[in-house]
C-alpha cells in the first residue's frame, strides 16, 4: 500500500461523513414536520414509544440525533422519562437501518437486476437529479430532496471509494494482524467504542467497518466485538448534549448509557462463551457488507428484547445515578431547550405553544386589571405585576430562541411562522404592560379617594366589554388560527378607536360642566388610551394571523386591503356600532 492509497482512504472517508452529514441533516428538516404530530401522538406505551423511535431514526439515518432530541423533549417538558426509554431503545434498532442500505455495495453478480442495485449504478442517477434540484428549483423542499439524494450519492461513492483503497491492504502481514488483534472481544469492544465516540455516529462507524470487509480483511470474530462497541461510542453525543440540561434530561442521557453498557456486557459474555465452547466455523470467516448488516441488527433486536421488560428498572438505575436535587436550569432557561434546534420543526412547535402560554397570561393580566377597576384588592394588583414580569421573561427567551432558529436553514412555511411569531410576541408583551398600567390608574383611584360619575361608569364599562371581546377574539385567532375570529377584530377595533373618542369628549363636556375634576380627568385619559392601544395590538395580532394565510408580511397592508375590499368588514363594522353604541 502506497502514500497515494492512504490518501485515497483519507479521501474516501471524508466524503463518506460529509455525505452521511449533509444528507442527515437534509433528511431532519424534510421530516421535522411530522416528528411534532407524532411526538403528540405518543403514549407511555412500550410499544408505541418503541416504534416512534425506531421510526424517526430509520427516517433521519442518526440514533445520536434520535437521542439529542430525545434529551431536548425531556428537558422541555415534552416527554417523560419513561417514554424516553422507549424511545431510546426504537432509536437503537432503527439506526440499524443504515447498515442495510450501505450493504448494497457488497453486492456482486451479473444479473441485471443485482447490478441495477449496486450504488455504483444508481448513484449516478441520483446524484444527476440531486443536482439538478439543488441548483435549478427555488422551492426549499425540493432543495432538500436535492441535498438528500447529493448526500447519499457522496457518502456511498466514498464507501466506493474507501474500500477501492484499502484492496491493496490484504498483501500487508501488519494490516491482517490488527484484526487478528481485534478478535479478543474487549479490545474489539474499546476500537468500536472509541472509533464511533470520535466521529459520533455509529452509522458511518459501521459503514466505515463495511468498507474495511468488503476488502476481504475483517473476520467476523473482529467485527462482532467492534460492532457492539460501536453501540456504546454512539452514547457520547447524548452524554454532551445533557450537560447543562435539567435532572430528567440528564437521566434520559444516563438510560441510553446504560442501556448499551449493560446490553454489550450482557451479550459480550455470551459471545466469549460460545465462541470458546463451540468456536463456530462462521467466526473465522470473512466478513462481508451484508453479514455485518446482519450482525448489527442481531445485536440491537437482542438489546432490546433483553432490557425492554426491564425499563422500569432503568428508569429507577437512572433516579439513582441522578438523584433528586435543586437544579441549577431556571425556568426561563429550560422553557426553549436548543437541543431542539437540530430538528427546526419541533423547536418551531415547541415555540409556538410557550407563545399560546404567554398570550393566555397576557390576556388574562389584562381582564383582571378591568376588573380592578371596580374591585381593586392589593392582590390582585399583585397578581397583575407577576403576570407582566412573567410575559417579560417569555419574550426575552422566545424572542432570542427564534431568531436563532430563523438562522438556521428552514423550510418557506416554517420561516414565516417564525417570523410571525417574533412579531406577535411583543404584541402580548405591550398588552402585559397596559394591563400594568390600567391598575396603577386603578390605585390611584382608590388612593385619592376618587370616582367617575355615574354617566363615567356606564361608558366605561362598555368600553371595558368591547375590549374584552376583542381580546378574546384575537386570542382565539393566534391559539387556534382561526382566520374568522381575525376578521371579526378589525372593524371591533375600529369601533373602539371611535368609542374613544367619544368617551374622551363626553368627558370633556362634563367637566366643562362642573360634573367632573381635571384631576379625575387625567385618570380618565390615561385608561382610555391604554385601552384603545390595547385593542391595537390585538388588530396586529389578527393581522398576523391573516398575513400567514395569505403568505403576506406587510401587515399594514392586510388591514387596508381588509377594510378596501369587505363587504363584511362593513357589516361587522355596523354591527359592532350598535352593539356598543353609547348615548
Amino acid at each position: 500500500m502506497t502514500i497515494f492509497d492512504v490518501l485515497t482512504l483519507i479521501g474516501g472517508l471524508c466524503l463518506f461523513l460529509f455525505g452521511m452529514n449533509i444528507m442527515g441533516q437534509a433528511l431532519e428538516r424534510r421530516a421535522g414536520a411530522k416528528l411534532s404530530s407524532i411526538l403528540g401522538k405518543l403514549t407511555s406505551g412500550k410499544l408505541a414509544g418503541f416504534l416512534t423511535g425506531l421510526g424517526v431514526t430509520a427516517v433521519i439515518q442518526s440514533s445520536s440525533a434520535t437521542t439529542v432530541m430525545v434529551v431536548g423533549f425531556v428537558n422541555s417538558g415534552l416527554m417523560s422519562l419513561r417514554q424516553a426509554i422507549n424511545v431510546i431503545m426504537g432509536a437503537n434498532v432503527g439506526t440499524t437501518v443504515t447498515a442495510w442500505i450501505l450493504s448494497l455495495s457488497g453486492l456482486s453478480g451479473d444479473n441485471i437486476f443485482i447490478k441495477l442495485l449496486k450504488p455504483t449504478s444508481f448513484t449516478p442517477v441520483l446524484a444527476l437529479v440531486g443536482i439538478v434540484f439543488y441548483m435549478f428549483c427555488k422551492s426549499s423542499k425540493k432543495k432538500d430532496i436535492g441535498t438528500i439524494l447529493l448526500g447519499f450519492a457522496t457518502l456511498m461513492f466514498g464507501m466506493d471509494t474507501m474500500s477501492g483503497a484499502v484492496a491493496g491492504l490484504q498483501n500487508v502481514p501488519a494490516f491482517t494482524s490488527l484484526f487478528t488483534m481485534f478478535s479478543n472481544p474487549v479490545l474489539g469492544v474499546l476500537a468500536g467504542a472509541v472509533l464511533t465516540a470520535i466521529i459520533q455516529s455509529s452509522s458511518a462507524s459501521v459503514g466505515i467497518l463495511q468498507a474495511l470487509a468488503l476488502s476481504g480483511l475483517v473476520p467476523y470474530s473482529a467485527a462482532i466485538p467492534i460492532i457492539m462497541g460501536q453501540n456504546i461510542g454512539t452514547c457520547v453525543t447524548a452524554m454532551l448534549s445533557s450537560i447543562g440540561a435539567n435532572k430528567n434530561a440528564r437521566r434520559a442521557a444516563v438510560v441510553h448509557l446504560s442501556f448499551n453498557i449493560i446490553g454489550t456486557v450482557v451479550w459480550l459474555v455470551v459471545f466469549a462463551v460460545v465462541s470458546a465452547i463451540a468456536s463456530p466455523a462462521i467466526l473465522s470467516e470473512n466478513a462481508t457488507s451484508a453479514g455485518i448488516a446482519v450482525c448489527h441488527s442481531i445485536f440491537n433486536v437482542l438489546c432490546t428484547l433483553l432490557l425492554m421488560p426491564m425499563s422500569s428498572l432503568l428508569e429507577r438505575l437512572a433516579n439513582r445515578i441522578v438523584p433528586d436535587g435543586k437544579s441549577s436550569i431556571s425556568d426561563t432557561q429550560s422553557m426553549l431547550d436548543e437541543r431542539l434546534l437540530t430538528t427546526p420543526a419541533v423547536a418551531l412547535e415547541r415555540s409556538r405553544a410557550l407563545t399560546a402560554q404567554m398570550a393566555q397570561i397576557s390576556v388574562e393580566a389584562l381582564r383582571d386589571s378591568l376588573t380592578s377597576l371596580s374591585e381593586y384588592t392589593p392582590a390582585l394588583a399583585e397578581k397583575i405585576r407577576e403576570a407582566e414580569d412573567e410575559t417579560d421573561k417569555y419574550e426575552d427567551a422566545l424572542g432570542t430562541y427564534l431568531v436563532k432558529l430563523s438562522s438556521l436553514q428552514i423550510g418557506d412555511t416554517d420561516s414565516a411562522e417564525a417570523a410571525k411569531l417574533l412579531r406577535v410576541i411583543g404584541d402580548f408583551e405591550r398588552i402585559s404592560d397596559h394591563s400594568v398600567n390600567i391598575v396603577e390608574s386603578a390605585e390611584e383611584m382608590q388612593g385619592k379617594e376618587f370616582t367617575f360619575s355615574q354617566d363615567a361608569q356606564k361608558e366605561l364599562k362598555v368600553l371595558c366589554t368591547a375590549v374584552d371581546e376583542i381580546l378574546e377574539l384575537s386570542l382565539k385567532a393566534f391559539t387556534e388560527n382561526d382566520v374568522n375570529a381575525a376578521f371579526l377584530v378589525e372593524p371591533l377595533e375600529q369601533v373602539i378607536d371611535n368609542l374613544k373618542e367619544k368617551l374622551r369628549s363626553n368627558h370633556i363636556r362634563r367637566m366643562q360642566m362642573g360634573g367632573c375634576t381635571v384631576e379625575v380627568g387625567f385618570v380618565w385619559s390615561d385608561l382610555l388610551t391604554n385601552l384603545e392601544r390595547t385593542s391595537d395590538h390585538c388588530s396586529n395580532i389578527a393581522g398576523c394571523v391573516v398575513d400567514a394565510l395569505h403568505g403576506n408580511l406587510d401587515l399594514h397592508e392586510s388591514l387596508k386591503a381588509m377594510k378596501r375590499d369587505s363587504d363584511e368588514y362593513d357589516r361587522q363594522y355596523k354591527s359592532y356600532c350598535e352593539k356598543y353604541a353609547i348615548g
